[in-house]
């Protein structure tokens, strides 16, 4: 697991250019909820000889507090062609409840060829928008991912990145897929880990600034974290580019930069 630190986030951030310039959206009938995962997305590159495929997701991207976290899966072809009783009821992170999330965790992380998580901080949040740090995150995931496979000489061929938007340096194809953790296994995956990750960071969290209830809520905006930004204003870990124009008086943001500035 690799957490950006400054300027490192250059090394692997951004390009102007996609490497493959489409998006994959479902279909209308594809779209009803509980409809289970399937290999569609995966089989289309498998029929092409690319069988080297990561899975690619984050979470986080709309919470008030804490970090952006992104994880990077791949399984073997032959892993993903039978794959395992135990994780076939792999779904989008968000469909499954805690215990669900936590049990398929260990499971990925015992099945998967080589996997990544990217965490990249409030702070860098805060620098550079959370767009661009939810691409580095992404982009360390993978890397960390690829790195494992380095030494069998294996090298990602394609990247599935959930939702409608990527840009990175790395030297990688890559293809998003609008819905993608609840479309693709492999997308759903990531989805868990990164989740899972991040969930367990909120709750280390909780035991630090335990007057936000990050255990419960995350960081997310739901009425009890906004009454007790209220109450307490923020703390270190609260993003300060996402304070709302219309709380930011109220929450106390302005007051606290200013006296970090005094600091």
């Amino acid at each position: 697991m690799k957490k950006i630190i400054g300027e490192e986030a250059t090394k692997i951030g951004l390009d102007t250019e996609p490497t493959i310039p489409y998006t994959l959206k479902p279909k209308p009938s594809e779209k009803r909820k509980d409809k289970p995962l399937s290999w569609k997305t995966e089989r289309a590159h498998w029929k092409k000889g690319i069988y080297t495929i990561f899975g690619v997701d984050e979470a986080g991207r709309g919470p008030l507090a804490g970090p952006v976290v992104a994880a990077a899966v791949y399984f073997d072809h032959d892993k993903c062609r039978n794959f395992p009783k135990s994780m076939r009821g792999l779904n989008d992170s968000k469909k499954l409840d805690e215990s669900e999330r936590e049990r398929f965790f260990d499971l990925i992380l015992k099945h998967a060829r080589s996997f990544g998580i990217g965490i990249v901080s409030r702070e860098e949040i805060d620098r550079v928008n959370i767009l661009q740090a939810t691409m580095w995150a992404m982009a360390i995931a993978v890397d960390e991912a690829a790195c494992k496979l380095a030494d069998e000489n294996i090298a990602p061929e394609m990247l599935l990145v959930d939702g409608n938007y990527f840009r990175t340096k790395l030297p990688y194809e890559y293809q998003t897929v609008i819905d993608g953790d609840a479309i693709s296994p492999l997308i759903a995956a990531a989805s868990v880990l990164a989740k899972v990750t991040r969930d367990r960071i909120m709750v280390e969290m909780h035991e630090v600034y335990p007057q936000y209830n990050f255990r419960s809520n995350k960081g997310y905006s739901v009425p009890e974290h906004l009454r007790a930004l209220n109450e307490h204003g923020p703390c270190p870990e609260h993003r300060r580019s996402f304070r709302p124009e219309r709380f930011q008086e109220e929450l106390g943001f302005k007051s606290l930069e200013q006296d970090n500035c005094a600091h």
